[in-house]
């Protein structure tokens, strides 16, 4: 809807009670919505650390992002002056992982920082690592391994479920996205395969991936689509229920898209480009607007994007 519009509403109250007053309207907003994504025009290099970085992540407070290095075998730490404005990120500190991994690409955290987790694909292996001081990388110190061989031969993408009782891969060889149960929460001794989901169709690429926080969607990066690929899932946390939903290009930034990451509300997302060794920044917020019905039949809203209506509050019929 470009133009300003009147709605009036007859089927949602009484015949009765009809009067022709103008009703309420909350605007908000939602995150996660790739179809409503935008490039910000902000981007931050990271050539001068490693001219292959594969992995992404973020501190839950957008004060720290993690970057993982093929060419330098290693996590690279950067500290954000303003939270998540990857423009304000300057580089910190660095951990190597060789004497696991010397093929890391994604990386991932437990969300107090005292765990990092690599996965890697010449050990084919998930690598659980204890820091000692919270997000701090320097501090970090290995633990164990768990071999996803069995399922694929080249693993690209990690992600936990919130409560750390399910692990996620995604993997290049079979072009699919692996679920694993845990039985003790965060330690991956204890992870056994659970089942597989193929995105094939999708992308014979896939690299990097995220879940919503509650589980009903889940985001694939692709080199082959150069895209962004996002799938519903009809129960939270359970691939075999996923659905392909919307794909998203991201050819215009980075024809090479490793890896994703999304602000703590879905706001933003963030995509590391393979091909310009960048981090991009957009903006995923899909433009809400209510109309409460209990308070009048018409409507005065004037749409400046794209934006999703709910009527709310009907009257009994």
């Amino acid at each position: 809807m470009s133009n300003n519009k009147d709605f009036k509403i007859k089927n949602g109250i009484k015949p009765t009670a009809y009067q022709e007053t103008l009703g309420t309207v909350v605007s908000g907003s939602e995150g996660y919505s790739i179809s409503s994504a935008a490039y910000d025009s902000v981007s931050f290099n990271v050539s001068a650390q490693d001219g292959t970085p594969l992995g992404l992540f973020f501190k839950p407070d957008g004060t720290k992002m993690y970057v993982v290095g093929f060419d330098g075998q290693d996590v690279n730490e950067y500290n954000l002056s303003t939270a998540w404005d990857i423009s304000t990120a300057s580089y910190s500190q660095n951990f190597s992982t060789s004497t696991q991994e010397i093929s890391p690409k994604s990386v991932y955290f437990k969300s107090d920082g005292l765990k990092m987790y690599i996965v890697g694909y010449t050990g084919d292996a998930v690598h659980e690592y204890n820091l000692s001081t919270a997000w701090d990388i320097s501090t970090s110190s290995f633990v164990q391994s768990f071999s996803v061989s069995s399922q694929d031969a080249v693993p690209m993408g990690l992600f936990f479920k919130t409560d750390g009782t399910k692990m996620f891969i995604s993997g290049n060889s079979t072009n699919s996205v692996y679920e694993y149960g845990l039985s003790t929460a965060w330690n991956v001794s204890t992870a056994s395969f659970t089942q597989s989901f193929s995105v094939a169709t999708q992308d014979t690429g896939p690299y990097g991936l995220s879940f919503k926080p509650d589980g009903t969607k889940m985001y694939v990066s692709g080199i082959v689509a150069q895209a962004v690929h996002e799938y519903s899932l009809s129960t939270a946390w359970n691939i075999s229920t996923a659905v392909s939903s919307l794909s998203f290009s991201t050819s215009t930034q980075d024809t090479s898209p490793q890896n994703i990451f999304f602000k703590s509300d879905g706001l933003k997302m963030y995509l590391l480009g393979g091909s310009g060794k960048n981090i991009y920044q957009y903006s995923t917020a899909l433009s809400t607007a209510q109309l409460d019905l209990s308070t009048g039949s018409v409507f005065d809203y004037t749409p400046t994007s794209n934006v999703q209506v709910t009527l709310t509050n009907p009257a009994a019929s």
